[in-house]
């Protein structure tokens, strides 16, 4: 599940470009089916926006929640894939992107009415 937050002007504008940009990253690098789009957008007002110096109006907080288990190197080509692919389809330079990456365990996960653990997915998540 991913996150994204921003100001309302600059979010709107471009979210549903950003949630393409997203998936492909994600079947991309992760191995994502197509079906696994699971995007939310959070547009702020600007008043409800604070956001580090040197920064411009279009930065952007990414939270990715995901099930443990992929390689630190996995997860580092995943955002650096963001950051190239942000910058080249959306005209958003790194320095206006944040990512974070939330693992938990599979146990901690419930969908579909059963816990992640329980679940036969059909992808993989130890890549």
């Amino acid at each position: 599940m991913i996150t994204v937050y921003g100001i309302d002007y600059n979010l709107n504008a471009k979210k549903a470009q950003m949630s393409d940009v997203l998936h492909n990253c994600m079947t991309t690098v992760l191995g994502l089916p197509e079906d696994k789009r699971a995007h939310r957008f959070v547009p702020l007002d600007k008043t409800n926006f604070y956001y580090p110096g040197g920064r411009s109006e279009k930065y952007t907080v990414i939270e990715i929640s995901m099930i443990s288990g992929r390689t630190e190197e996995t997860k580092k080509k995943l955002i650096k894939q963001i950051f190239t692919d942000f910058e080249r389809n959306l005209a958003i330079n790194p320095v206006d992107v944040e990512i974070t990456i939330f693992e938990q365990p599979s146990h901690c996960w419930g969908f579909r009415g059963i816990t992640g653990d329980e679940a036969t997915l059909s992808y993989r998540v130890n890549v």
